[in-house]
């Protein structure tokens, strides 16, 4: 069993930035593959970015590229995301989560209870 834990949103205005940060407790995240995906209002859950813990490419919509980065930190076994230059249409709750395997899907095997990222126009 895997608790993510997710930190770091708030209320900031436009342009502004803000780093999330997700904790694992229960194991570490060896073999699977974490990411970020955000909830606005009335909208679906959607995919930001995701890569395999192990290494390799991270994957971005297309709507946050050039302006969030995905890392992490094994030692922590903590993941974050950068996200700079913020627009109030990044106004959501953002989710970490974590599957077994080398792909992330829609339906992980694990999320975190989310925070609020607030942008202000």
């Amino acid at each position: 069993q895997v608790q993510l834990r997710e930190s770091g949103g708030g209320l900031v205005q436009a342009g502004d930035s803000l780093r999330l940060s997700c904790a694992a407790s229960g194991r570490t995240f060896g073999g699977y593959t974490v990411g970020w995906f955000r909830q606005a209002p009335g909208e679906e859950r959607l995919f930001v970015a995701a890569r395999s813990w192990s290494g390799g490419t991270t994957y971005y919509a297309e709507s946050v590229k050039g302006r969030f980065t995905f890392s992490t930190d094994n030692a922590k076994n903590t993941v974050y995301l950068q996200m700079n230059s913020l627009k109030p249409e990044d106004t959501a709750v953002y989710y970490c989560a974590a599957t077994f395997g080398v792909v992330m899907t829609s339906l992980p095997d694990y999320w975190g209870q989310g925070t609020q990222v607030t942008v202000s126009s």
